[in-house]
């Protein structure tokens, strides 16, 4: 069985069908850089070309990096504020003429991992954060999520944690991966301190990259990075999208 899933973030809009069963992509993804600025008509638009290409008939499944609540999204912490209580579950189901589900990015890319990823078989708390723009939350006890957590507005320092130790600030800051690394680590330590996972997972574009940080990262919690790498969203929204 396929599913459509479409992964939107900051910097691109990456979708493609899903082999629900391999929990993998079944083709090529198309990636269209994000619009700027990402209006909400103007996404919708993307969405609706991906869609397009490949000639979809079926539900589809939409990620957005935000609170989402019933198809609505809540906040838009690195989006165009104009996104902040839009029906984007209605905004996308018109602009594709298909049915459409609307997740958190990164409770999409926890549900893949847990499903089919670094996460499956995995008892008690696992969190899964997903390095990029900003940082992306998904919270699981014994596979169950706790959705919209958005752990990556916890405070450190003074500021949101994930303007210190996203992937963008490393790159803002001009951080070597060793910096960055305790940047990580400091975040990383709150977030055990809290919530005492037995597992974390680490994703998003970054994670491609994890044999360059995670080995200079320790805290007592087992971390890895995530198995589906950057693919997980699109994988987490299409398997959402199976249950339309």
């Amino acid at each position: 069985m396929r599913a459509l899933g479409i992964d939107i973030g900051g910097s691109g809009i990456k979708g493609a069908p899903v082999d629900l069963e391999k929990g993998e992509l079944a083709e090529e993804r198309l990636r269209i850089p994000t619009p700027s600025p990402a209006t909400p008509e103007a996404v919708a638009e993307v969405v609706g070309r991906i869609v397009e290409h490949f000639s979809w008939e079926g539900p589809v499944g939409v990620t957005f990096p935000g609170v989402v609540l019933d198809g609505i999204t809540m906040t838009a912490a690195n989006m165009n504020q104009g996104w902040v209580g839009v029906d984007a579950r209605g905004l996308f189901s018109e602009a594709t003429g298909r049915p459409v589900v609307v997740l958190n990015d990164a409770d999409a890319a926890g549900l893949a991992e847990v499903a089919a990823g670094a996460g499956k078989g995995e008892a008690g708390v696992v969190l899964m954060l997903t390095f990029g723009t900003g940082i992306g939350s998904a919270l699981f006890v014994d596979g169950r999520l706790v959705p919209n957590t958005e752990l990556g507005h916890l405070e450190l320092r003074g500021k949101d944690a994930e303007r210190r130790a996203s992937d963008a600030a490393r790159e803002h800051h001009d951080l070597s991966w060793e910096e960055w690394a305790e940047r990580v680590e400091e975040y990383l330590r709150h977030v055990e301190m809290l919530f005492s996972p037995s597992l974390i997972i680490i994703g998003g574009g970054v994670s491609k990259k994890a044999d360059k940080f995670l080995p200079r990262i320790s805290v007592r919690t087992r971390i890895v990075p995530a198995t589906l790498r950057n693919e997980a969203g699109i994988v987490g929204a299409a398997m959402a999208a199976a249950d339309l």
